[in-house]
């Protein structure tokens, strides 16, 4: 917000020069690269639409919505329900950040109103999925392969229920073996706007177990998995063949499969969805979804 570009947004500004300094601003928040691209790229197709003259303060609701209207029969590109709900997302951003900071007296965006999409329920392990796949990652510690990297993967993502982007991040000290009240995960950002992601998740004996054989064969010096995210996913493929899956087997079911199990076990669903490290905004969406796949009404 010290940002001089920032400074002289008045509601005189064009619209170009505005998103600029909303980009900078979200930049100064720390929020994720691929976020910023997203609605950067959003409100550029949207300054698009109007006059290079138009300016921010002349924007109206009525306009928000025939933009809309645009993007949806005239624009010739297919616009699907996914991508018209993120760019509703960004011009309402745009705009409440305008009116939150004193530039315009008024959000033309504000009664715009947000489609919201429900994408199609994911793939989760069954009981007895579950229990083969284990089987096959722990037949991996036995002669002649000696191999404790499967069961340390696999087992890890069906009791923690992380992401693959948080999987890949860890980092030796991130696992607490020491800890009193039993061994933990901690999961850290370095970026300041995911804070609120972090959290300790409770490990189980088990696994660590096995995980003092993976260090003691594998010998990694900082990441806990050092290597590339599509050698691991073809390890986790190659797990799911051996268990004679006809789904198949990725972090993300495994965070799925994870989060149903916390779900059907009773655990306190604030716990839950601060174990999996989601917005209360995303658990509406991600409870209504794990709900469904339990069977419940």
């Amino acid at each position: 917000m010290n940002n001089s570009a920032e400074i002289h947004i008045t509601s005189d500004t064009l619209l170009l020069p505005a998103i600029k300094s909303w980009e900078i601003f979200l930049y100064d928040q720390g929020r994720s690269v691929f976020t910023i691209k997203a609605f950067i790229g959003d409100l550029r197709l949207f300054a698009s639409y109007f006059p290079a003259d138009t300016s921010v303060g002349n924007i109206t609701l009525k306009d928000i919505n025939q933009f809309l209207e645009w993007l949806q029969k005239e624009r010739g590109v297919p616009c699907s329900p996914k991508s018209l709900s993120r760019r509703i997302t960004s011009v309402k951003s745009f705009f409440r950040w305008l009116t939150q900071t004193g530039r315009l007296s008024i959000d033309p965006a504000e009664k715009v109103l947000q489609q919201s999409v429900i994408s199609p329920l994911p793939q989760v392990l069954s009981p007895e999925e579950e229990l083969m796949v284990i089987e096959v990652a722990n037949a991996y510690r036995d002669m002649p392969r000696l191999d404790p990297r499967p069961y340390t993967l696999v087992a890890l993502l069906l009791t923690t229920g992380i992401k693959k982007g948080e999987c890949l991040n860890l980092n030796l000290n991130h696992v607490d073996t020491q800890d009193p009240k039993g061994p933990t995960l901690f999961i850290r950002y370095s970026n300041s706007g995911s804070r609120y992601k972090e959290r300790k998740i409770t490990l189980t004996n088990d696994w660590i177990t096995v995980y003092q054989e993976y260090l003691a064969k594998y010998k990694p010096v900082e990441q806990l998995f050092p290597w590339s995210p599509r050698r691991l996913e073809y390890l986790l493929e190659d797990i799911g063949r051996e268990a004679g899956l006809d789904k198949h087997l990725s972090f993300d079911m495994c965070r799925w499969t994870s989060a149903l199990n916390d779900w059907q076990s009773d655990m306190d669903r604030e716990n839950l969805r601060q174990k999996l490290g989601i917005s209360k905004i995303q658990w509406r969406e991600i409870s209504m979804k794990l709900r469904q796949l339990a069977g419940e009404k």
